[in-house]
């Protein structure tokens, strides 16, 4: 067989909403170069499958040259009773037919026709071969006949089915890794150990579309409609706030932190003091109140007379009286100017801190009870949708507009009106720069709806509603399930590795907030500290020895081993738990399990880290990692067709297909 070229790869990765497909593998591997919409329409013989909706109406009679003719004195000449034409609307999705639905193939048929429009689209050449990207529901049936389809209709010589989470974990290049995919309808839990699956999970009915349902139950009082949901959801006024944190604006008022160390709190602004206290604020330091310029007028000429320094006899009988007398002039003149730049300095930092004290603050919006959200509806069949405008916003200020009317009137009165000499105020300043932006922003509007007549946009105020995508029974049940799959892992020594490589990537996740929040539940559900296995160090065997500060009493793989504990002894299971990070600690063990030969050394049923992996950053590209999962099948793709070339069985060939069928793909490629 040939080898394969990079321009020669078709990578097709389905999801239930989304499919990305491209073909050839660019030098750089950037993101899909094609998006197409998972869903297909009944064609009009009803046997069929078409990729766009169609639609039949009359055919129109055009004359003279181009025109057609409408209305007037004369009939209009149309076709012949019963003349139609079909014509499709890409953007209409009325009566779609979704083939996947949360992951799973529910409409083979129109799966394959779906398949046949995406490689009709691309249109590579017959020594094409194919990566198909699989959802972790897909059963072995479901590969079969996909294998098949695939091999008859599309003739290509070489195949490869990966499973959708190692592809995910070939993009960040981790062998042990815990993948979270937050899909459209639910949410997948994988478990990868040495890039091979251990433990699958998920979450039914979850997924980006219940928080888009959940915010329309919420928001039904001011008739949300789903469109409208989606959308807030993608704003970023919609947010996702950690468990325990207050919804701004409520009866649960955020209690003052009580203050552990006084010290502390009146040098850094901390509450407390330790290794795990993070400083927020910059050291308070103590700023004397002294006037600098005033105490200089404590030093006299009288003082210093007294001092000695002056000696009047001296200067008298040297006969330079006029020098002296001209050189403290001069010097006092010195001395007054620096005082006067002195106190102006500091009027004009007292003026502006005033200002920024009357300048309104911007809070986070976390802290905000209330948000604009901007709706962008698309007006569909209107035949005056380009005349159709966002009303014109009123004006925040009506007398300053009236001001500027008469000014504009009669402009020697307002000159006259206004002194030349006095200087504008700060608030007049802060107002203008708000004026500008507002028109600057007002200005930008209008460029967009000359550029898309179609679309309206429309300002909406939303509450704390905003906030409550999510709510933490969502994200309890999400982590519930990451303890479960990696709890079913079979090498209970790659657990905590698990846990330490959390990849939390899908389209779902792309909401505000969504992964810190789901990182504070599992840390406050499941993560145990390193340091509280110390609080049962006095109840290990006799045998071992207390360490002490030089290091030679240092428990060691030395000692022998004994028989099990009684019952007055330390409970095994909680002396397993809390050994985890050092073996060494546990006489329970065998010497031969520090020798390499037995692998794991505890139970790992609480982890002690919960970390979430850090993506590569060698592909400049991809500034998000949300869609990993192509990264990753680009890689893969890169490995098993161009630098393998089959030499580990990453594909199924066209020659082991015809010689063993269908059945040929469990034996290849990259779904288990």
């Amino acid at each position: 067989m040939p080898p394969f070229r990079d321009e020669h790869i078709l990578i097709i990765a389905p999801g239930s909403q989304t499919t990305l497909a491209q073909l050839g593998l660019p030098e750089s591997f950037t993101p899909a170069s094609h998006r197409f919409p998972t869903r297909m329409f009944p064609a009009p013989d009803g046997k069929t499958y078409e990729p766009y909706k169609i639609r039949s109406r009359k055919k129109e009679v055009v004359i003279n040259g181009g025109d057609v003719e409408m209305g007037g004195t004369l009939e209009p000449k149309t076709a012949e009773e019963g003349d139609e034409e079909l014509i499709e609307l890409p953007e209409d999705d009325e009566g779609a037919i979704y083939p996947l639905k949360e992951g799973r193939i529910d409409n083979m048929p129109a799966f394959w026709a779906f398949l046949q429009h995406v490689h009709n689209t691309l249109s590579p050449t017959l020594h094409t071969p194919i990566m198909l990207i699989a959802q972790p529901s897909w059963t072995a049936k479901n590969h079969e006949d996909l294998t098949a389809f695939l091999f008859e209709q599309f003739k290509t010589p070489a195949l490869c089915i990966m499973d959708s989470a190692l592809a995910t974990s070939y993009a960040f290049g981790i062998a042990n890794a815990t993948i979270i995919d937050v899909g459209f309808g639910k949410i997948d839990v994988t478990a990868v150990t040495d890039f091979q699956i251990s433990g699958r999970g998920t979450v039914p009915h979850s997924g980006g579309e219940a928080m888009t349902q959940r915010l329309m139950k919420l928001l039904k009082a001011k008739n949300f409609t789903r469109d409208m949901a989606e959308q807030l959801k993608r704003s970023p006024v919609c947010e996702i706030l950690p468990p325990g944190t207050p919804l701004p604006g409520t009866d649960a008022k955020e209690e003052a932190a009580v203050i552990s160390n006084p010290a502390a709190a009146a040098s850094t602004g901390a509450t407390s003091s330790g290794p795990s206290v993070r400083i927020t604020e910059a050291p308070h330091v103590p700023v004397l109140e002294m006037e600098v310029g005033e105490d200089d007028d404590t030093f006299d000429d009288k003082q210093i007379e007294d001092d000695g320094v002056l000696d009047v006899a001296s200067i008298v009988t040297s006969g330079k009286i006029q020098e002296v007398l001209a050189r403290r002039e001069k010097e006092k003149a010195e001395k007054e100017k620096l005082k006067q730049a002195r106190k102006e300095k500091r009027d004009a930092e007292k003026a502006e801190a005033a200002a920024a004290a009357a300048r309104p603050a911007r809070l986070p919006n976390s802290k905000r009870p209330r948000a604009i959200f901007h709706y962008e509806e698309i007006i569909k069949d209107a035949p005056d949708a380009k005349r159709q405008k966002t009303p014109e916003p009123t004006p925040a200020a009506p007398a300053a507009s009236e001001t500027a009317v008469a000014s504009e009137a009669n402009p020697a009165d307002s000159a006259a009106a206004v002194p030349e000499s006095e200087p504008a105020p700060v608030e007049d300043e802060a107002a203008r720069r708000e004026q500008q932006k507002a028109a600057r922003k007002e200005e930008r509007r209008k460029n967009r709806e000359e550029e898309n007549p179609e679309r309206i946009r429309r300002d909406i105020e939303i509450g704390i509603e905003r906030f409550q995508a999510a709510d933490e029974g969502y994200l309890d049940a999400v982590a519930d399930t990451i303890y479960r799959t990696i709890l079913s892992v079979d090498d209970i020594s790659k657990r905590q590795d698990a846990w330490d490589a959390l990849v939390i990537c899908g389209s779902g996740s792309k909401v505000r907030g969504f992964k810190e929040a789901l990182l504070v539940t599992l840390n406050n559900r499941y993560l145990v500290s390193p340091s509280s296995a110390t609080m049962f160090m006095s109840e290990l065997p006799s045998n071992l020895a207390t360490p002490s500060g030089t290091g030679s009493q240092t428990p060691n793989a030395s000692f022998t081993p004994h028989a099990p504990p009684t019952a007055s002894a330390v409970n095994p299971l909680l002396l397993a738990a809390t050994t985890a990070s050092n073996p060494a600690l546990n006489p329970n063990l065998s010497v031969t399990s520090y020798n390499g030969t037995h692998s794991h050394s505890s139970h790992s049923q609480s982890p002690t880290s919960i970390k979430v992996a850090s993506p590569p950053g060698y592909f400049p590209e991809w500034k998000l990692y949300e869609e990993a999962v192509f990264l990753g099948s680009q890689v893969a793709a890169k490995v098993i067709f161009v630098v393998d070339q089959g030499l580990s069985k990453g594909f199924l060939s066209r020659v082991e297909f015809n010689e063993e069928g269908p059945t040929a793909i469990h034996q290849v490629g990259l779904v288990f």
